[in-house]
């Protein structure tokens, strides 16, 4: 009876996603027969949830819509998941610390036992990597509210600071991105006719417009991809003790997938673009330029033009020495 309990909560669990999965897939995620799935199925209908019977080609099974599930349904893994996205979410979201903590003590109260010894092993801290450029965590208030225009289809309207003056545009939001630590706006621009990948933390919402709108195909059928192609996504360079730029032999979307957070990626020709980057040495600089393998030209400044002089002559000398002998080694 136990087993059976837990693996009709762990139906309800994953039914809870809202997505339609066959009998065979469903036994593979809670590891029974697809005979014993049927017979769980069966029993969570007895107990008044309605699992719907989707026929025809992508069918199989979902929970009706209306059905409510029971509060703080977890299996183990799910506890852990939400354990861990509660404490990582301040480094990514600003003012909602405290929040966060509370709704994981509040998960705890009422999660069963068994649920909630694993959520409380999983106890996170965030750092800092010099390797990742963060950006600095974004406003929840804002993302509340291009977040609320998304789920309800509705224009939104926002103060958008660029590379130049802010400017006020009416835009039809589809989707939000996290990319590097940092929150991106997947919007379709009526006024200029195009699709737009926009740093959120750059947007400061208008009330809401309460217009609805109708969704169109996002570009590739991605938002991530779309944005990660993005050149001009509104990044801008991060101050960094040595800043510098290239023109690389690369598209500017290829580029703009690859560069590391805090740069910017400007179009030059269908198959060139500048590269815009900072780091916290002149020969980090030009390590960077030099892991995308491309020709560089008119690089900027004379410093950063000297370390990759440098970098050659000292990679140059390394290759041209014998390597020495290794203590202790011989024939084996």
């Amino acid at each position: 009876m136990a087993a059976t309990s837990a693996r009709a909560l762990k139906l309800l669990s994953i039914f809870g996603i809202g997505a339609t999965l066959t009998a065979g897939e469903l036994a593979g995620r809670v590891g029974a027969s697809v005979r014993t799935v049927r017979r769980d199925i069966e029993t969570l209908r007895d107990l008044g949830y309605e699992i719907e019977a989707v026929r025809g080609a992508g069918g199989g099974y979902r929970l009706g819509r209306g059905t409510r599930l029971p509060p703080v349904v977890f299996d183990e893994d799910q506890a852990v998941a939400t354990a861990v996205a509660l404490q990582t979410v301040p480094a990514v979201l600003s003012g909602i610390r405290e929040n966060a903590a509370r709704a994981l003590a509040t998960l705890h109260q009422a999660m069963p036992v068994r649920s909630r010894l694993h959520a409380e092993a999983f106890t996170v801290s965030s750092a800092r990597n010099y390797w990742e450029f963060p950006a600095p965590p974004i406003e929840a208030g804002i993302v509340a509210a291009v977040g609320g225009a998304i789920s309800r289809r509705h224009l939104v309207r926002v103060d958008y600071t660029g590379d130049g003056e802010p400017v006020t545009l009416t835009l039809e939001p589809h989707e939000l991105v996290v990319w590097a630590a940092r929150w991106y706006l997947v919007a379709f621009d009526p006024g200029a006719g195009r699709w737009r990948a926009m740093r959120v933390d750059r947007c400061t919402p208008h009330p809401p417009t309460h217009v609805p709108f109708d969704r169109r195909d996002i570009p590739h059928g991605d938002p991530v991809v779309f944005v990660m192609t993005a050149h001009d996504r509104g990044d801008a360079a991060a101050e960094w003790p040595c800043r510098g730029s290239a023109v690389l032999a690369l598209p500017a979307a290829t580029v703009a997938r690859f560069a590391p957070g805090g740069s910017t990626v400007e179009y030059d020709t269908e198959g060139t673009c500048r590269l815009t980057l900072g780091a916290w040495s002149w020969p980090g600089l030009a390590g960077l330029l030099l892991t995308f393998d491309a020709d560089l030209a008119e690089v900027e400044p004379a410093e950063l033009r000297q370390a990759l002089r440098c970098l050659g002559a000292r990679i140059g000398r390394g290759l041209e020495s014998p390597a020495a002998p290794r203590p202790g080694g011989g024939a084996g």
